[in-house]
């Protein structure tokens, strides 16, 4: 059942994290417990990518009027983040060559608002062959209704819903490496 293990099992040669827009002036307009939680695990993924040397995407829609990343979400700019005025991130070049760059065929997704421009990136992932892991708990929306129809949607349409901690565990696969510790070493530091 190697199709089962390619789709739900993590590669840490395979995955990219993608952060979409968690953006300063959208976060008052956020379900404030979805954004408490999309800040903590987010965090944790950017720390664990980083960490792991892989590869990480961050996007910006319209910071002119949105304004830029917020600076809770600790070193997910350290790149350029992408500029972006299509909901799905595909609707820019740079993402595609970023993404392209990057060897990715596997995409962690993180950030808001989960039935926007997640969504719409997810489905575009999908339907350009790649394996999406949506993150349930580094995703916010403004109503939970919303965040919770784009998590049902995106599974029937073929995207691995996970967490935070199923993803970087399936990342390092195995105890005593110097990625499992600093993994471990993250998620003791995770308050819920």
């Amino acid at each position: 059942m190697a199709e089962i293990k390619d789709k739900f099992w993590l590669d840490a040669e395979k995955a990219a994290l993608v952060v979409i827009d968690v953006q300063e002036k959208l976060v008052p307009a956020m379900n404030q417990d979805l954004y408490k939680q999309l800040i903590l695990n987010a965090n944790l993924l950017v720390e664990g990518f980083k960490s792991l040397g892989l590869p990480i995407i961050a996007t910006e829609q319209y910071s002119k009027g949105l304004g830029h990343t917020v600076a809770q979400l600790n070193g997910a700019t350290e790149q350029d983040c992408i500029e972006k005025m299509s909901f799905s991130c595909f609707g820019e070049d740079k993402f595609m060559t970023a993404l392209e760059n990057s060897g990715a065929k596997q995409v962690l997704i993180v950030g808001m608002e989960t039935h926007v421009c997640v969504f719409q990136t997810v489905l575009d992932l999908l339907d350009r062959g790649y394996i999406v892991h949506l993150v349930r708990d580094a995703v916010s929306s403004r109503f939970k209704s919303d965040y919770e129809n784009a998590l049902s949607t995106a599974a029937q349409a073929g995207a691995v819903i996970t967490t935070t901690e199923t993803a970087l565990f399936q990342l390092v696969k195995v105890a005593g490496t110097d990625g499992f510790k600093v993994v471990s070493k993250l998620v003791r530091q995770r308050t819920s």
